[in-house]
């Protein structure tokens, strides 16, 4: 069975007192048996959250990392570094590293095999733009950054790798995918890693959805066949509407 998770995604939000204030809230929480519950606070905060939740089921995951191990390379992150307070999981690929800081396919996929050198987990995001989606792209588009910035790993590797699938026109805009849509995609995200890779590998892997995920839509969307979970971005920033997406299954 695969797992199920739910992933809150902090970007540039919350400084020390507020991921206090947070963590205090979250602790007090009952989770679900069956559901993987993560979060990636800033990297200032990482191990301050590690300390706090030690002895809780949440695992903390950073937002990104520099796929050298060490070097001149002024305001970056290292795996060893992230490792070494506590942050055993990654985000690669988020859209807006991609759109912002220029990320492309290539580089993404010399940061997957640094995480996969250091032994960690990696939810790698792939989804298109709205322009894509008009343009009727939006498959070939998701299929060639899996192909490019995944594709080359080993079977093994997959045991550490989770797949995000953010449809850009989604993300903070209010817009969602519709259950329907979500499906079809991640649908085929399986398909496609089954036809690079053996379908028993398909089948295990975790894939998440990103986009507007809120309370009121969570339970359907993970409803969904090919759904097992979601990448939350401004509803994990509260613990009500976090714990309420975390409960949707």
């Amino acid at each position: 069975m695969r797992k199920k998770i739910v992933a809150g995604n902090w970007k540039m939000n919350n400084d020390l007192a507020e991921t206090e204030l947070f963590l205090a809230e979250l602790k007090k929480q009952v989770f679900p048996e069956n559901v993987v519950v993560m979060i990636a606070p800033s990297f200032t905060n990482l191990n301050h959250a590690f300390k706090s939740l030690r002895e809780h089921n949440v695992e903390l995951v950073a937002q990104n990392m520099h796929q050298n191990n060490e070097g001149a390379f002024t305001g970056e992150i290292s795996a060893k570094m992230l490792k070494s307070v506590g942050a055993k999981t990654v985000i690669l690929g988020h859209s807006e590293r991609r759109a912002f800081f220029n990320e492309d396919n290539a580089v993404l996929a010399e940061k997957v095999n640094t995480a996969i050198e250091n032994e960690m987990t990696i939810i790698f995001c792939i989804g298109e733009e709205l322009e894509d989606r008009k343009k009727g792209t939006h498959f070939e588009l998701i299929k060639t950054q899996l192909s490019e910035g995944l594709f080359h790993v080993s079977d093994d590797a997959w045991e550490n790798i989770i797949i995000a699938y953010e449809p850009v026109w989604a993300i903070g805009t209010g817009e969602t995918a519709s259950p329907a849509q979500a499906q079809e995609m991640h649908k085929f995200i399986r398909k496609t890693i089954a036809e690079s890779y053996l379908e028993v590998i398909a089948e295990k892997i975790s894939i998440l959805y990103g986009g507007s995920v809120k309370p009121d839509n969570a339970s359907e969307i993970f409803g969904q066949d090919d759904v097992d979970g979601g990448l939350i971005g401004g509803a994990s920033l509260k613990v009500d509407s976090f714990m309420k997406i975390v409960n949707s299954f």
